[in-house]
């Protein structure tokens, strides 16, 4: 049974404040937002509130896993005895791109998964021109000219910024295609554990198999015990919960995606509720296919500890009774934890990583797959160096340089930067966010676009804090220098201690 909703009146909402956001584009007047709705402060309806709230979070998702009809190259442990160039644990985005542009180069590469033929789980979005930069364009099913921002009740703003969710199954059979040309192999196994020898390395899976390598690759995810920390592990964690829904209706512009919407207004009935979103607030991403499919996802942007999935599908479904938005199906559903910032796996190591477990998490935002689609490719040109001469580099050497080629001194002083971002994110109410976020958007474009997109230098980065401190209201100026020195110093010390090693 889908969502009931009581049909309230609506309120005439006042004209927002709507802002372009773009290089050229001026200050622009819009029609006025989605609807406002009122709710009974009544006990009895209450009751009934809660009822519906229930109804919704207890529907389940039609859709069942799919698998991809692909012919692939079956590894046969009982014949293949030698030695691999590469073995890549996991067959997620980043294990497949690493392995599609590896085996480019001709090198010898081997992929273990459970299921390598199953279409992923979550969805992914991204902005379009990053896709078009890495020639993946024709993976996205649905993209956007357009994203919108609700700063909160009264301001908007339009990003000038196409979007786009990724087709998780173009984008899959587009990798394994690639990989089976160039002559990847497939175990269907799941890894147990590793051991090291001065040369190569052995991989033993739970069927029983054991297979040989120069190099192995941890592409599992954040899950992974292969790979080493020598410092503690203080994520920060985005959690989200997100349905691919059929609706009877839905109040947004087919043209435009929200990328976020921080209004607190569909909270007026849930006193308990508002008050935790003020202190440790969450936002709702939304999609919009059709008049009646749209793709609707509560996020928490980074909280530590991390917020119960309870309190984020509350949210979810208070704010949607707010919208009024009845949920008639759940075609898809998906439950979302990604670690970010914290500290990089240990530098170098015997095991090599890349995606979530290697750190390349956006700690700020959560991005993360275009760019490790990219850094794939960086990636397997310190590969090809070490593996794709005559001479072969291999054994301690070859770990260096891959750890160094994956994570250079550069990078690792802009991944500071960026958890200085988190760290700030992490100390910040609701209005101090909503202030975070009106200034954000209104810096030049270069700047929001490169720091969402991780394409920022350090010094770059520098100029963009300037600006946003400048661009800044008083209350978020106050907001920077009561609760940010912390996070700079730390962020500051880290980079000088990187530089002196």
């Amino acid at each position: 049974m889908g969502t009931l909703l009581w049909p309230p009146p609506p309120l005439p909402p006042p004209p927002p404040s709507v802002i372009w956001v773009s290089g050229k584009r001026p200050l622009s007047k819009f029609p006025p937002g989605l609807p406002e709705t009122r709710h009974s402060r009544g006990k009895g309806r209450s009751k009934i509130l809660s009822s519906k709230f229930e109804s919704f979070i207890n529907l389940k998702p039609e859709s069942k896993p799919e698998s991809l009809n692909l012919d692939l190259r079956w590894l046969d442990p009982s014949t293949n005895k030698s030695c691999i160039d590469v073995i890549i644990i996991g067959a997620g985005p980043a294990g497949l791109r690493l392995a599609e542009q590896v085996s480019g180069f001709g090198i010898h590469v081997c992929c273990v998964d459970p299921s390598p033929l199953s279409i992923w789980p979550n969805n992914y979005g991204v902005w379009v021109d990053e896709f078009q930069d890495l020639g993946l364009q024709d993976c996205l099913d649905k993209t956007w000219p357009m994203t919108r921002v609700y700063i909160d009740e009264h301001k908007t703003k339009y990003l000038d910024r196409p979007y786009g969710r990724v087709s998780r199954k173009l984008l899959k059979t587009k990798l394994l295609e690639t990989c089976a040309a160039n002559g990847v192999q497939f175990h269907k196994a799941k890894v147990w554990k590793v051991k090291h020898q001065e040369f190569e390395s052995l991989v033993e899976c739970d069927d029983g198999s054991k297979l040989r390598a120069s190099l192995i690759v941890d592409a599992s995810g954040f899950s992974s015990t292969f790979i080493d920390y020598d410092k503690p592990r203080n994520h920060g964690y985005q959690i989200a919960h997100g349905v691919l829904a059929e609706v009877d209706h839905h109040p947004f512009d087919l043209d435009k995606m929200v990328l976020m919407d921080w209004r607190d207004s569909h909270l007026g009935n849930e006193p308990y509720i508002r008050e935790e979103n003020s202190r440790l607030p969450t936002f709702l991403y939304a999609m919009p296919f059709s008049s009646n499919l749209v793709f609707l996802e509560e996020t928490s942007l980074v909280s530590r500890p991390v917020l119960s999935y309870k309190e984020v599908k509350k949210r979810m479904a208070a704010r949607l009774r707010h919208l009024g938005i009845r949920v008639k199906r759940v075609i898809e559903d998906e439950k979302c934890l990604i670690p970010m910032g914290g500290p990089l796996p240990k530098i170098p190591q015997t095991v090599a990583a890349i995606g979530g477990t290697a750190g390349l998490v956006h700690p700020s935002t959560g991005y993360m797959v275009a760019r490790t689609m990219l850094i794939a490719s960086v990636l397997s040109q310190t590969i090809l160096e070490c593996l794709g001469s005559t001479r072969m580099i291999r054994g301690k050497q070859l770990h260096e340089r891959v750890w160094n080629g994956l994570w250079s001194s550069e990078r690792r002083r802009v991944r500071e930067f960026y958890s200085f971002g988190m760290e700030t994110l992490l100390k910040l109410d609701l209005n101090g966010t909503r202030g975070f976020f009106d200034g954000f958007f209104d810096l030049d474009p270069y700047y929001w676009h490169g720091f969402l997109s991780s394409r920022l230098s350090l010094r770059e980065l520098g100029l963009l804090s300037l600006s946003l401190f400048g661009r800044a209201s008083n209350t978020s100026r106050l907001d920077i220098v009561t609760k940010c020195p912390a996070p700079l110093v730390k962020m500051m010390g880290n980079i000088v201690l990187d530089t002196v090693l």
